[in-house]
């Protein structure tokens, strides 16, 4: 281990000023066939919980401190968002907020439009938090977040009493009238999807009596987690309709010292750019292990991947764990379908390190990705097949066929679509194959991973922008 690398990165253009902007021009990027990865990968807080943090002190009584924020521009946006409806947002220091809340309830009108940017948790969260207040809200996003469709969280947010106004298709820009008498609701998710979960909870919070919300499939559980952290009354029981989660409205949130864990989903890419390059050695500390996120880390430890998870203890109400990844020889598999929603985001990068396993990697159940910041599906797979990997797809199937260690060919251009993941996927794969691989826009990875660029050349990762 080399314990300097991470102040290497530091020194290498992370400041704020120096950050990807998800929202201005577009950054061409390569990344080129690299030397062993060595070094600590300190990757940033969890998306997730940095998202319901924000949320949860806006609707909490009090002042609520919060370390460890992910400050990418999608969480960002939510703190601005929270600013419009009343809270008091303010940050102390790098990932060190605090968020006067107020109250159940309490949101006040915005004057502005709600800018989501990328970010459909985000906006579909907020659209959530507000829909029982009798306010008015416009929502819009980038021209990724306004073709993903919302029509899945306005159907039930319906259920209260809110109305929706938006374009053809239930798109983005948006406006939410919300109930001025709202009525708790039990409502079935048809899909699994943890954001429509939490927004029908957050709903729930200002109605009164209980909410009830049935998962067919169990997805994350942050949410559960952080509203009863709060204060709510909530109770989670199995039943033969599937996961059964009972709200208690009009509670008086109160207010909490949140410390977010380190995201798993942007752990992720250098987690598996260590796998595919030979020699590499890493250690990623204070990985979230929450047992409805770690699909992909179970996924890579069956198809041989050298991972401990060393050290595992509790920080923020969330199992953590030291991960040590070394480079291995991977073996392609069938990916369980009900592993799905454990490993939804995680879907492109996995993608990326089946490319470079020997044998077939078969990922069903996946159809999801089809509506994420772009058809993810399609995505990768054009793009792998641009750099000589075999692809098979159908609505809900993607297929990899393996080419082994170093045998990727490369040598391609791969559109991200205005996509995070997909960028990062990419990159991830340039760094082991034959020939370069580059994508057409690197910018959107500020909106989840705004220090990805140093922290992946502090490993030794040989990662570089166009224009530079």
């Amino acid at each position: 281990m080399d314990p300097g690398c991470d102040l290497r990165y530091q020194r290498r253009g992370l400041e704020r000023e120096n950050f990807m902007s998800g929202h201005g021009t577009a950054i061409p990027m390569t990344a080129r066939k690299s030397g062993p990865l060595k070094g600590r990968a300190e990757v940033p807080g969890d998306k997730s919980i940095s998202h319901r943090s924000l949320i949860l002190g806006a609707m909490a009584v009090g002042e609520t401190n919060i370390t460890g924020l992910l400050e990418g521009q999608d969480v960002l946006d939510t703190a601005a968002a929270m600013r419009a409806f009343g809270a008091e947002v303010t940050q102390h220091g790098p990932g060190d907020w605090s968020v006067w809340g107020v109250g159940v309830g309490g949101f006040r009108e915005p004057e502005q439009v709600i800018d989501c940017g990328n970010s459909g948790t985000g906006v579909r969260l907020i659209m959530g938090c507000m829909a029982t207040s009798p306010i008015t809200a416009t929502f819009t996003g980038d021209a990724s977040l306004r073709k993903r469709p919302m029509g899945r969280v306005t159907d039930p947010l319906a259920l209260f009493g809110a109305r929706a106004y938006g374009r053809q298709g239930g798109r983005l820009p948006m406006t939410i009238i919300g109930a001025k008498d709202p009525m708790p609701v039990t409502y079935t998710v048809p899909m699994p999807s943890a954001q429509v979960k939490s927004a029908v909870l957050l709903a729930g919070l200002n109605a009164p009596g209980q909410t009830v919300v049935i998962e067919k499939e169990p997805t994350r559980d942050h949410s559960e987690r952080m509203l009863r952290g709060f204060g709510a009354d909530l109770t989670v029981e199995d039943g033969p309709e599937g996961r059964i989660i009972t709200l208690t409205g009009q509670p008086e949130l109160k207010p909490q010292t949140v410390a977010v864990p380190r995201d798993p989903s942007s752990a992720a890419f250098p987690v598996c750019a260590a796998l595919i390059v030979e020699g590499s050695d890493i250690l990623v500390p204070g990985v979230s292990q929450n047992p409805t996120r770690n699909g992909l880390y179970t996924t890579l430890v069956e198809m041989g991947a050298d991972i401990e998870f060393q050290n595992p203890r509790e920080e923020g109400g969330e199992p953590v764990a030291d991960l040590r990844v070394r480079f291995s020889a991977l073996k392609g598999i069938e990916v369980p379908e009900e592993r799905a929603a454990s490993m939804i985001d995680e879907y492109p990068v996995l993608s990326v390190v089946a490319a470079c396993a020997e044998g077939t990697t078969v990922m069903r159940g996946v159809k999801e990705l089809r509506v994420k910041e772009s058809d993810r599906i399609d995505a990768m797979a054009r793009g792998l097949e641009a750099c000589g990997v075999r692809i098979e797809e159908d609505e809900d199937t993607l297929i990899v066929h393996g080419m082994g260690p170093g045998g990727v060919p490369g040598g391609a251009t791969a559109k991200t679509h205005i996509d995070h993941r997909i960028a990062m996927s990419f990159l991830v794969l340039g760094l082991a194959s034959q020939r370069p691989v580059s994508v057409d826009d690197g910018s959107p990875i500020a909106t989840s991973f705004p220090v990805f660029e140093g922290l992946m050349a502090g490993l030794g990762a040989r990662i570089e922008r166009a224009n530079k």
